[in-house]
């Protein structure tokens, strides 16, 4: 079988990152360099660092990475979207447009033979009553009906330096570093589901910028992916290994 790929949190459009055109570009290369080795893609979130879709508008720019989505679904790769919390915002503009699957709530699904869990992450046991209650009111409709009656150049200006301030809050830009088991809430999290779920082989997360394999079992992993910032990381499961690696410009082994 082809091999099926995953990766996260680029952050596209982010005004707190200075290489922000070398990374869409880095970003695309790899992508073209696996068309060929793809059965499908899972981006698992906040690939935009503030995307919201006016019903005759989007935001601006991306255009060497969506075209190369589009290419992909094109030509018969699967490419699955899934809504990050920087990118809630999207409504049918990429499935229309570059043929792509979204995905606004965690999914698992099966890749020969094995379970997979796959989802964004935030949100998920996370104790944080600020984001929490953030959260719910991003994905309150009736307020994303609100924030889109405001004009495209205030709207958008609004929300990328929103995210710009999210980021230049943490040191260095960076999240902080591998906290432990019983620490990071993803992982105490999936704990508890797997109690629920044995059969579940892979876990794969986005969103807290980190790159973690770790063995829950003998059976089950949890991944996080990393990003597409600091790391130019992605997972990839050939049908019977599971690798978490970083992408390095001509690699053939990808």
């Amino acid at each position: 079988m082809k091999s099926v790929y995953f990766l996260s949190d680029a952050h596209l459009g982010s005004r707190a990152i200075k290489h922000g055109r070398t990374q869409e570009r880095k970003l695309v290369r790899f992508l073209d360099e696996i068309k060929d080795k793809a059965s499908a893609i899972y981006l698992l979130g906040d690939m935009f660092d503030f995307w919201f879709e006016y019903k005759y508008a989007v935001p601006k720019g991306f255009t060497r990475f969506l075209g190369k989505i589009s290419e992909l679904t094109d030509s018969g790769v699967e490419v699955h979207y899934f809504i990050g919390n920087h990118d809630i915002w999207c409504n049918d503009y990429f499935e229309k447009e570059c043929g792509v699957i979204m995905h606004r709530e965690p999914f698992t699904t099966e890749i020969n033979g094995k379970i997979f869990y796959l989802a964004h992450g935030d949100g998920l046991g996370d104790p944080d009553k600020g984001f929490q209650f953030l959260r719910k009111m991003f994905h309150n409709k009736f307020l994303q009906k609100c924030f889109s009656a405001i004009h495209p150049r205030w709207g958008l200006n609004f929300g990328l330096n929103w995210a710009k301030h999210s980021r230049e809050k943490r040191v260095n830009g960076k999240d902080p570093e591998f906290m432990g088991e019983n620490k990071e809430f993803l992982i105490r999290y999936t704990k508890d589901y797997l109690k629920e779920h044995p059969n579940i082989n892979f876990f794969i997360y986005g969103h807290r910028h980190i790159m973690l394999d770790l063995m829950l079992s003998r059976t089950t992993r949890a991944t996080i992916l990393g990003d597409w910032i600091n790391y130019f990381s992605y997972a990839v499961f050939d049908g019977e290994h599971f690798f978490l690696e970083q992408y390095i410009e001509g690699d053939s082994e990808l």
